[in-house]
């Protein structure tokens, strides 16, 4: 099983894979090496991966803008939105927890009329199991953006239009179940700053970043390119 277990693994693929093809069909063959990793289901993905990111526009270093607000990207966990489980009835965190959580336990709360109230899980950023109780210390786990969206604002989302940074926070390809005490220090930081402690989520963790790179239009800083490089060629 992995971190986040099977069925999600095989969802998160899947989700990956429309933008992972399409990236494929235009930058043609991959001429990259990708070393042989733990898991053969990464392989092909990080390939594409690898080879999409070498035609992604890099900047030196991120900008340092200062106009950054979260309310640029519209209300938090909006279920208002045109990405995948937008419109089911459930805000966008209870979607994430259905999907990364084991064993889970359902009830109707406001914003979802199953909501996820308890369940497990291995932070993929640690591997550290953890149990979730909505009645008990909920803020142990948190959804986090992969790329995360004061980072995104800086490398391009500041020009999008209101309903593509909305789309952008909630889309689920971005988002993921994760410890608080990780997501509190990856903070807004890029991969040129900060990776996952759990080197074996590093893979899928390069990937998802990728994918919402190239699927968003977003420009890379130079760190950020070359960390993503090096994870890719160690799937």
């Amino acid at each position: 099983m992995g971190f986040m277990g099977d069925w999600p693994l095989r969802w998160w693929l899947v989700l990956c894979g429309f933008v992972l093809s399409a990236v494929m069909v235009a930058v043609g063959s991959v001429a990259h090496h990708v070393g042989s990793g733990a898991d053969p289901e990464l392989a092909g993905p990080a390939r594409i991966a690898l080879s999409a990111l070498s035609r992604v526009s890099v900047l030196a270093q991120r900008p340092s803008r200062d106009d950054y607000r979260r309310e640029m990207f519209g209300t938090a966990w909006s279920d208002g939105v045109g990405v995948t489980g937008g419109g089911n009835g459930c805000d966008t965190r209870n979607d994430v927890l259905a999907r990364d959580l084991a064993d889970t336990r359902r009830a109707a709360v406001a914003s979802c009329p199953r909501a996820v109230v308890a369940g497990e899980f291995r932070s993929p950023y640690t591997g550290e199991f953890l149990v979730f109780r909505r009645d008990r210390r909920a803020g142990a786990v948190q959804i986090d953006h992969i790329v995360p969206l004061a980072y995104a604002w800086d490398m391009g989302a500041f020009a999008w239009p209101p309903t593509t940074r909305l789309n952008f926070a909630n889309d689920p390809a971005n988002l993921v179940a994760v410890d608080a005490a990780s997501n509190l220090t990856k903070s807004d930081q890029e991969p040129g700053r900060w990776m996952p402690s759990n080197k074996g989520f590093h893979c899928r963790y390069a990937i998802q970043f990728v994918t919402m790179v190239v699927a968003y239009r977003l420009l890379l800083d130079r760190p950020s390119q070359e960390a993503l490089r090096k994870a890719l060629q160690r799937c």
